[in-house]
């Protein structure tokens, strides 16, 4: 009875082990571990550049509010400047900030519109800010402080980031891009009281050579 017993108790304990074995044995075959889990892939981020030499200067609409007197177009109407202009040679202007030196680009630009205009050379400031209403009015104050008889100054439909497709850099308080035959010769960045007129209107004469 006693070997019975005990035969018993060695056939319990076996079979115990076989099934402690066999569940371990699956579950290190049927469960994955955590390590080989597959990573999700992160996209790369894209940083915005400017525009580029060679790159395209494209379509872009605004709202007239003063200048440019004798160009047909009424304040309040809207419009493609950037249409109208074709492949002539331009200089634009995108301004979040008014004084410092932009009022002195705007008359120099102006000036040179008129001095150029057999040479077909077009000029456009584009006033940009955090309301259409705010960014009128500073539109009419760069206006009358230049003077400006033959460049429009405007508000683009953006208004808070200009053109899109202009890929305008939101920390740049005023940027130029120059232009001829439809592509960009050049763009420039600067803060309201550090504009490098010289600059801006050396790469203005390049475009009319």
């Amino acid at each position: 009875m006693r070997n019975t017993n005990q035969m018993v108790s060695m056939s319990s304990g076996r079979m115990i082990a076989v099934l402690l074995a066999f569940a371990v044995f699956s579950s290190s075959h049927d469960a994955p571990a955590l390590s080989q889990a597959p990573k999700q892939a992160t996209a790369p981020t894209q940083k915005r550049s400017i525009l580029r030499q060679g790159d395209s200067v494209g379509v872009f609409y605004v709202t007239k509010v003063a200048g440019a007197d004798d160009d047909g177009v009424r304040p309040g109407e809207q419009l493609c400047y950037r249409c109208r202009y074709g492949s002539s040679p331009m200089v634009m202007v995108f301004a979040r900030r008014t004084g410092g030196r932009v009022t002195e680009l705007v008359k120099r630009i102006d000036r040179a519109v008129f001095s150029n205009r057999k040479r077909r050379l077009k000029g456009l400031v584009t006033m940009m800010g955090d309301s259409s209403s705010t960014v009128k009015a500073a539109a009419g104050e760069v206006a009358a402080a230049a003077k400006v008889e033959h460049v429009p100054v405007v508000v683009a439909k953006e208004v808070q980031t200009g053109p899109l497709n202009y890929k305008l850099p939101a920390d740049a308080e005023v940027t130029v891009v120059v232009a001829k035959d439809s592509q960009v010769v050049k763009t420039h960045t600067f803060t309201s009281e550090k504009v490098d007129i010289a600059a801006v209107m050396s790469e203005v004469e390049r475009i009319l050579e």
